[in-house]
């Protein structure tokens, strides 16, 4: 670990995602999957200009700079709270490096982490695709979505955690695991004195009963869970916190842009800035609900002219993002004021430049952990429309700080009034930022993880005054 007179090296994510390749599918899998619906012919669309290579990562920003946005008194109370802390280990584990709310948090959290001098350590757990396509089964039953599954399925997830859990040492004070994915890495807890942690970012509200079951066992091995609304908790014999999720205003993704450099992307994308811009960020994933965006689109274009921009990506751990963009495709057609960007990983400049030339954020979830875009746009002023579904409640507050929809003529009728009652969509803007900076910044993120760091390792008794 650097001392703290040394210049700190930009973070080094891990290395990226690996698939064994001495994984090979069984029988019923491929049988399964052959009699599932093909995947839509993807119509042909205009070509928009996309970085190629990523460009070289800047140096992360120090605790102090900060201090322009929450002010110099809270980076002292974060450096006091950080003091018996120093000299500890963390181990912070998920399963991917890239892609995904969870990968960007770690990006930017760990780097603070060890400017307080707290050593914090990042790995990503690797998979065959059989044990992929198992936990996206899982993520979305987990949502509550419709899953069968097997003894064999079981199997695959343990055998995958097994491996990792083989691979990995487990040497650290503290294991926060983050999300089902490497819940099975418990198994290592009783050859260790560390405290473990799980950080669940999914909704568990309405969990599919059999794979709740299940993992269950699994997290009740953990010292404590961490979930991101009070509406996910489930009934456990282990304590239970209170994180949000967080943004990094001083990201590339959130950082202030030139003009300049905002009406470039618009240039690249074929935006016309002229005419309102509607867009919503994230993976194509089923349960963002992109197809229904585009309706909602059709729908208000009815009244109002606007333009949609879809934009997103993939997750190395998500296998379902080629379908959902043919589907995406497909319901867009030929209309010329539907643009959809198909982002690789390293875009989040264009992503940041997206959702300022915007006149409105969408993010019309059907299931949603916590929705990090939606943070993202209020850190930016922007009206947000949203579904009314997981912790985007806890971050849109309807007609104070964004709008909340149920359905596709509910997403369509806001888009409508929005863009012809501007006055109260820029009061939209100006309260979800400060709702943002309040609750959701990265700065108040890393405090409840020193507090509760502290908590777990018995550090912060009250010292009795004689």
């Amino acid at each position: 670990m650097p001392e703290k007179d040394k210049k700190t090296a930009p973070l080094a994510p891990p290395e990226p995602l690996g698939r064994s390749k001495t994984s090979v599918e069984s029988d019923s899998m491929l049988e399964r999957r052959n009699t599932e619906p093909a995947m839509p012919p993807v119509r042909e669309r205009r070509k928009y200009k996309v970085s190629e290579a990523p460009p070289p990562p800047p140096p992360p920003p120090k605790l102090n700079d900060y201090a322009a946005i929450i002010g110099q008194p809270e980076i002292d109370e974060i450096r006091f709270i950080a003091r018996l802390l120093r000299g500890k280990t963390v181990k912070m584990v998920n399963s991917t490096a890239v892609g995904g709310g969870v990968a960007e948090i770690l990006n930017r959290l760990i780097p603070l982490m060890q400017e307080l001098e707290v050593q914090t350590k990042w790995e990503v757990i690797t998979g065959g695709n059989d044990f992929f396509e198992v936990t996206k089964g899982f993520h979305n039953a987990l949502h509550g979505g419709d899953y069968h599954p097997t003894k064999e399925i079981f199997d695959i997830f343990l055998m995958y955690n097994e491996q990792n859990r083989q691979r990995m040492e487990f040497v650290e004070d503290l294991f926060v695991i983050h999300d089902p994915q490497p819940a099975g890495l418990i198994r290592s807890k009783e050859r260790n004195r560390g405290k473990w942690i799980w950080r669940c970012h999914i909704d568990l509200s309405n969990p599919h009963r059999e794979v709740w079951n299940f993992l269950k066992p699994f997290i009740e091995q953990f010292d404590a869970t961490i979930f991101s609304s009070p509406a996910f908790t489930r009934q456990l014999s282990v304590p239970q916190y209170l994180f949000y999720p967080s943004i990094d205003p001083l990201s590339e993704k959130n950082k202030d842009l030139d003009e300049s450099y905002v009406q470039k992307v618009c240039d690249d994308f074929g935006i016309d800035r002229s005419r309102p811009v509607i867009t919503q960020i994230s993976r194509f994933d089923r349960l963002k609900d992109p197809v229904g965006v585009i309706q909602a689109y059709k729908l208000a274009k009815k009244y109002v002219d606007c333009q949609l921009v879809l934009a997103g990506g993939g997750a190395s751990d998500d296998p379902e993002g080629a379908v959902v963009l043919a589907e995406v495709m497909n319901e867009a057609g030929d209309d010329p004021d539907v643009i959809i960007l198909n982002l690789p990983p390293w875009s989040a400049l264009e992503i940041n430049a997206l959702q300022r030339a915007s006149n409105i954020v969408i993010q019309k979830s059907l299931k949603e952990g916590f929705g990090l875009t939606v943070t993202e746009a209020l850190w930016k002023r922007k009206p947000v429309i949203a579904g009314a579904v997981g912790g985007i409640p806890t971050q849109v507050i309807h007609k104070l700080t964004g709008v909340l929809v149920h359905s596709v003529e509910g997403c369509a009728y806001q888009i409508r009034y929005l863009l012809t009652h501007p006055d109260f969509a820029a009061q939209l803007g100006r309260h979800g930022h400060e709702h943002s900076k309040e609750n959701f910044l990265l700065t108040s993120n890393m405090k409840r993880w020193l507090i509760l760091f502290q908590q777990m390792l018995g550090l912060n008794k009250p010292v009795k005054v004689t």
